[in-house]
C-alpha cells in the first residue's frame, strides 16, 4: 500500500543523507570505482568502416523526439545527483550545458525532496537553466514503494518542471550501503501501480548492474513509457558504497566481491529491445565517447545517456561541459558517416561485428598453419 505525500522528516535522517550524497560525488570520480572488473562489452564490438560512403557528412540528421521534445542528438546527461550544496552547483552547470546542446537532463534522485524542506527543493530546481530541453525527473523504487502514489509522483515531476520521471532500483547498491534498503519486496507491484495511473510518462532504469531478461520480462507487463538500462561497465556503486565503509566488514567484503556483478551494457540494450519492442529504450552503462553512443544505437537503444565524463568536466565549467558533450555528439556523426547511416534510423539497422570470434578463427588458422 503507498502512502500518502510524506510530511517533512527527520532533520537527522536527512542531514545523513546529504552527508552520503557529497560522499557519493565525491567517490564518482574515484578511478577505483570504474569499470572494476568487467567492461561493458562495447569493445567487443565493432563497425564495417565504409571507405565509400556516398553521403555528405554535414546532412548527417542525429535529431529526435524523446518524451514530446526535440533533441538536436540522441543523448542525454546522465543521473547523477541532488540534495546537496555541491549537487546544486553540478546540477546548475550540467542544465546550462543540456539546454547549450540540445540533450536531455536527468536529475538524481529526489529523495531529499521528500523531507519539504525549501533549500533540498532548490537543488533540483534547473528548468530556469534549462527552459526548453527535456528534463528528467527520479525517484527511488523503495521510495516509491513506501512513501509515493500516481499524484505523489507527478507532484515530485511537476517540481521540477520534469518531462517524464525515472524510477531508479538500486538492489546490489543498497545492499552494501551501511544504511541500505534490504526489504525490496513489492516494488515491482508500485511501479505496475503508478505506471497505469500517472499522468507523466514512466520509465525505470538500473543504476549499474543492468537490467536483466526476468526483469525486463516482468517490466514489461507494466505500462511504462521505457528503461534505461545502465548496465556493468562504468561507474560501481557496490564499490562506491564497499569504499564508504569505514572498516573492514563483511558487506564491505561483499561489496569488493560484487563490485562487477550483473549484466553488462552490450547486453542489457538487445534484451530491453526485444522485451519491449517499441518503447523508449535508453542506452548506458560505461558510455565515454560517441563511437559507444553509436554502438548502442546499432544495438537497438533510442538514445545513450552520459555521466561520468560530464560529471569530471563540471569541475571546470559549463564550457567544459559543451566541449565534452559536443565531441561526442561529432564523434557520433563522423562514426555515421563512416557506415552509411544518413539518419537515426539506418544506423539501427547498421551491422555490428564481434572481434572476438574473428580473433579466435584467426588464432586456430594460425595455429593449424605452424
Amino acid at each position: 500500500m503507498h502512502h500518502a505525500y510524506p510530511g517533512p522528516m527527520a532533520p537527522p535522517v536527512w542531514n545523513a543523507v546529504n552527508e552520503r550524497k557529497n560522499e557519493h560525488l565525491q567517490l564518482a570520480a574515484d578511478l577505483r570505482v570504474q569499470r572494476p572488473g568487467r567492461s561493458n562489452g562495447l569493445e567487443r564490438l565493432r563497425f564495417e568502416h565504409l571507405a565509400l560512403p556516398e553521403l555528405d557528412l554535414d546532412r548527417i540528421d542525429m535529431g529526435l523526439e524523446l518524451l514530446g521534445k526535440r533533441l538536436r542528438a540522441p543523448l542525454l546527461i546522465g543521473a547523477m545527483t541532488g540534495g546537496t550544496n555541491q549537487a546544486l552547483e553540478i546540477n546548475q552547470i550540467l542544465a546550462q550545458a543540456a539546454e547549450h546542446c540540445q540533450v536531455g537532463f536527468c536529475l538524481g534522485s529526489q529523495r531529499a525532496m521528500l523531507s519539504l524542506d525549501p533549500k533540498e527543493v532548490e537543488t533540483f530546481q534547473v528548468r530556469s537553466w534549462a527552459p526548453t530541453t527535456l528534463i528528467l525527473g527520479n525517484i527511488g523504487g523503495i521510495q516509491l514503494r513506501d512513501h509515493l502514489g500516481s499524484q505523489d509522483l507527478e507532484h515530485l515531476g511537476d517540481a521540477v518542471g520534469a518531462d517524464g520521471m525515472y524510477i531508479h532500483l538500486n538492489p546490489l547498491q543498497e545492499a552494501i550501503q551501511p544504511e541500505g534498503d534490504r526489504d525490496w519486496r513489492g516494488v515491482l507491484d508500485a511501479i505496475g501501480e503508478v505506471a497505469g495511473a500517472c499522468n507523466l510518462p514512466i520509465l525505470v532504469k538500473e543504476v549499474g548492474a543492468g537490467l536483466g531478461d526476468r526483469t525486463l520480462q516482468a517490466l514489461a507487463l507494466t505500462g511504462i513509457a521505457g528503461v534505461e538500462t545502465a548496465g556493468v561497465g562504468g561507474t560501481s556503486w557496490a564499490r562506491i558504497e564497499s569504499l564508504r565503509h569505514d572498516r573492514r566488514t563483511p558487506r564491505q567484503i561483499a561489496g569488493e566481491v560484487l563490485a562487477g556483478f550483473g549484466t553488462c551494457t552490450a547486453e542489457s540494450i538487445p534484451l530491453a529491445r526485444r522485451a519491449l519492442p517499441n518503447r523508449i529504450v535508453i542506452g548506458s552503462g560505461g558510455l565515454r565517447n560517441g563511437l559507444e553512443v553509436a554502438t548502442c544505437l546499432a544495438l537497438g537503444a533510442t538514445a545513450c545517456a552520459v555521466a561520468q565524463p560530464l560529471l569530471q568536466a563540471a569541475s571546470q565549467g559549463v564550457e567544459a561541459v559543451i566541449t565534452e558533450i559536443e565531441g561526442i555528439i561529432e564523434t557520433l556523426r563522423i562514426t555515421m558517416f563512416l557506415v552509411g547511416a544518413q539518419d537515426l534510423r539506418q544506423l539501427s539497422r547498421t551491422p555490428l561485428q564481434e572481434d572476438w570470434p574473428v580473433l579466435v578463427t584467426q588464432s586456430a588458422q594460425g595455429r593449424e598453419r605452424i
